[in-house]
């Protein structure tokens, strides 16, 4: 994923993350248990992936990163080259290969080059790759009917990417103008205008 921007939004390096899909069936780490996924499946598989990039970094809070033309080649990274990695505290060099399910490194090894013939520099070698980071959004939705009110709790107005309906500031933002307008409705006893998407 990507490396880290402070407060300024001024560091040395630009940065980006590379997302891959995960389905609920991918939870399922037990690929012979039978039966549905448990809501809850979703953490424990990000969990597992965070203590895992927790044991590669070190255990120091440290992140595990690789180069990308090693990550590419499937070689093990030793030493820095000309880009200096923004995450702090630090990043430990080795091997990704380990950090995320096969399907997943797999797909960041495919993406790397075809990022790059759009993007001039995207995968040049030395580029760091930090991870990993497990989430783009809530792993888990509290669901909401169309007055956009929670099905469990009746006034309970849930927003936002915390609650499962965004994945990032713009989509958050969004989302609570969305709801703010439908709990102002409720409130002033109005119909809800929702324009469909």
């Amino acid at each position: 994923t990507n490396g880290m921007s402070q407060y300024s939004r001024n560091e040395r390096n630009a940065n980006a993350g590379i997302v891959v899909g995960v389905s609920p069936q991918d939870y399922q780490l037990d690929k012979n248990a039978e039966g549905p996924v448990n809501p809850l499946d979703g953490m424990a598989f990000q969990r597992v992936w965070e203590s895992r990039a927790f044991e590669l970094g070190g255990g120091d809070y440290s992140a595990p990163g690789q180069l990308v033309g090693d990550f590419i080649k499937g070689q093990r990274s030793t030493v820095l080259g000309k880009v200096e990695p923004s995450y702090k505290p630090g990043v430990l060099l080795g091997d990704l290969k380990t950090s995320l399910p096969d399907y997943a490194i797999a797909a960041v090894r495919e993406a790397l080059p075809a990022f790059e013939r759009q993007i001039k520099g995207f995968s040049m070698h030395d580029a760091v790759l930090t991870g990993v980071e497990t989430r783009t959004s809530s792993p888990l939705r509290i669901t909401r009917g169309k007055d956009f009110q929670s099905l469990n709790v009746k006034g309970l107005y849930p927003a936002g990417e915390g609650a499962g309906y965004a994945g990032g500031i713009m989509s958050a933002g969004v989302d609570g103008i969305e709801v703010a307008e439908a709990l102002g409705a409720q409130m002033l006893g109005l119909a809800l205008q929702r324009a469909e998407r």
